[in-house]
C-alpha cells in the first residue's frame, strides 16, 4: 500500500471531525490490501529457501503447532491443496492468521534462515498463498464430520477461540450452537483489525468455510445475560465454552469530559470495519492515539489513511516496551504517524463540547517505577482515541466463575472452576491476546470437551 502523501489538502486542513477529507477513490486506494499476496513464481522461490529442518524451531514457535516445513514442501511441489490441508488441520483459522499473526516475533524469528542470514523464510506469506488458493477454489471438503454423537455444546462468542472450538467439536460429530452478541460472527477478525489487513470481506469468507462442515448453528444478536444465561446453557447443553473476549475498555485515569472527538479506539476501528462508505466516516484533522499496542497502531494508521493531517501515538514508555512489534511501529511511521515515547496524558482539553487538545507530561523510570518527569506540554487534537487496553467484564458470566488477574481462570485444557464450562481467548487469564493463541485455546478446549463427552 503506498504511503499517504504528507502534503495536506484543503479538506485535511479543516479542524474538527470531518467526513470526506479525501476523495472516495483516494481513500479506496489507501485502504487496498497493505501486503499483496505472493504470486506463483514468488511463492516457489520463497518455498525453495526453506531448509525443511528436522525438529524445526519454527514449528515450536507457532502457538498452533503447524507443521511449517511440511506445508512449505508441498508448496514447492505445487501441491497447494495439500499445503492448505496441513495448515488448516492445525489451525482452522490459518487464512486469517496468515494475514495478522505477528510472524516476525513467532515462527519467522525462530527460522534458521533468520539466524544464518538475518532474513527468514516468509512463512506467513506462504501460508496465505496456500490458504488463499483453497478458498478461491474449495473443491470437495477438506474435512468431514464424524457420525453424530447426539451431544450438544454451547459456544458463547464467535471469535477465533469460539470458532476454533466449535469447528473442532463439529468435526467430532457433536452439535454446536454458537451464540454471538454482534450482528456478524468473526469477533476480533471481523470488528477489531485494520481494514487494510483483511480487505474484501475475508473474515466472513473464512467464517462461511468453517460453518460449511455442518453441525454448527450460528445465532447472532444473542447477548449473555440478556437473551440467555450461563446457568441456562449448563442446564440445556452437555458442555459450554466461553469465548467472551474483552468487552471493557480501560479508562485513561484522568478526567474524561463528555466531548465530541474523545472515544475508544476499539469502537472507532469497529465502525470503520463495518462502514459501507469510508469517505463518509468522520475523522479529526489532528488525531492523538493513547496507547502502544496493535489497536493503537491500527487506529492511528487508519486515521491517517482517512485523511487526518497529523496523527500522533502517545506512549508512556520506550519503543522496546510497546506491545506492538518494532515492525508495526515502523509501518505506522512509514504511513506518516508520529510516535511520541515516554509521555503520559494529564488532561483532555475541551471547549463547547468538542475536544481541543491533550496535555501530556514526560515520563521516566526511577527505581523500577514509572514517574512523571519534566514540564507538561500540549498537543492540538480534535480527535483523541483511547487504546490503553481492554478488560474482561465478569458480570454476564456470573459471580461463581473463578478469576485470576481479572480474567477467567482455567487449566491448560481450558477448564474453568465451573463443572462443564471451558473458556479461551482473550477472556482467559494468562494469554498474550493473539489471534493464533486464541485459536489454540479453542482447539485444546474442543479436545478436552470431546474426551469428557466420550467418557460421560
Amino acid at each position: 500500500m503506498p504511503s499517504p502523501s504528507l502534503a495536506p489538502t484543503d479538506e485535511q486542513r479543516r479542524p474538527g471531525l470531518q467526513a470526506g477529507r479525501l476523495p472516495a477513490a483516494e481513500i479506496e486506494r489507501r485502504f487496498a490490501d497493505a501486503h499483496p499476496a505472493l504470486n506463483a513464481v514468488q511463492a516457489q522461490l520463497e518455498a525453495d529457501r526453506c531448509l525443511f529442518c528436522w525438529a524445526a524451531p519454527c514449528v515450536a514457535a507457532c502457538p498452533t503447532g503447524i507443521d511449517i516445513p511440511s506445508f512449505i514442501a508441498r508448496i514447492a511441489q505445487g501441491n497447494l491443496r495439500g499445503a492448505a490441508r496441513t495448515i488448516l488441520q492445525a489451525n482452522p483459522l490459518g487464512g486469517m492468521c496468515a494475514r495478522v499473526c505477528p510472524t516476525e516475533v513467532l515462527c519467522e524469528q525462530a527460522c534458521v534462515r533468520q539466524a544464518q542470514e538475518g532474513k527468514p523464510v516468509r512463512i506467513g506469506e506462504l501460508q496465505r498463498h496456500a490458504t488463499d488458493a483453497l478458498f478461491a477454489d474449495p473443491g470437495v471438503p477438506l474435512f468431514t464430520r464424524a457420525p453424530a454423537t447426539g451431544r450438544r455444546v454451547a459456544v458463547v462468542g464467535a471469535g477465533p477461540a469460539g470458532l476454533a472450538c466449535a469447528h473442532g467439536l463439529a468435526r467430532e460429530g457433536h452439535a454446536v450452537v454458537v451464540f454471538e452478541a454482534r450482528a456478524k460472527g468473526g469477533g476480533l477478525n471481523e470488528y477489531g483489525l485494520a481494514r487494510y489487513k483483511t480487505p474484501d470481506g475475508f473474515a466472513q469468507r473464512e467464517l462461511q468455510w468453517l460453518l460449511s462442515i455442518g453441525g454448527m448453528e450460528l445465532r447472532c444478536g444473542q447477548v449473555l445475560g440478556r437473551d440467555f444465561t450461563l446457568d441456562g446453557l449448563r442446564r440445556d447443553f452437555d458442555a459450554v465454552f466461553l469465548g467472551l473476549g474483552l468487552a471493557g475498555v480501560n479508562a485513561l485515569g484522568i478526567p474524561e469530559p463528555e466531548a465530541e472527538g474523545l472515544r475508544s479506539a476499539v469502537d472507532f476501528i469497529a465502525e470503520l470495519r463495518q462502514a459501507s462508505d469510508l469517505a463518509a466516516l468522520p475523522v479529526g484533522r489532528d488525531v492523538v492515539v493513547i496507547g502502544g499496542g496493535m489497536t493503537a497502531i491500527d487506529a492511528a494508521v487508519q486515521s491517517r489513511l482517512l485523511g487526518a493531517s497529523q496523527v500522533t501515538i502517545a506512549y508512556r514508555r520506550g519503543p522496546d516496551a510497546m506491545p506492538a512489534s518494532r515492525e508495526e511501529q515502523r509501518w505506522a511511521q512509514t504511513q506518516g504517524v508520529t510516535i511520541r515515547h515516554w509521555v503520559t496524558p494529564k488532561a483532555v482539553r475541551a471547549s463547547e463540547g468538542r475536544v481541543q487538545g491533550l496535555q501530556l507530561v514526560g515520563t521516566t523510570v526511577v527505581d523500577g517505577r514509572l514517574v512523571e518527569a519534566g514540564d507538561a506540554f500540549e498537543l492540538p487534537a480534535d480527535m483523541i482515541l483511547r487504546a490503553i487496553g481492554q478488560a474482561y467484564v465478569p458480570g454476564p458470566a456470573g459471580a461463581d466463575i473463578a478469576l485470576a488477574a481479572g480474567r477467567i481462570r482455567t487449566d491448560d485444557e481450558g477448564r474453568t472452576s465451573l463443572q462443564g464450562v471451558w473458556a479461551g481467548g482473550d477472556c482467559r487469564a494468562g494469554g498474550r491476546d493473539l489471534t493464533v493463541e486464541a485459536v489454540e485455546h479453542g482447539k485444546r478446549a474442543a479436545r478436552s470437551i470431546h474426551l469428557q463427552l466420550c467418557r460421560a
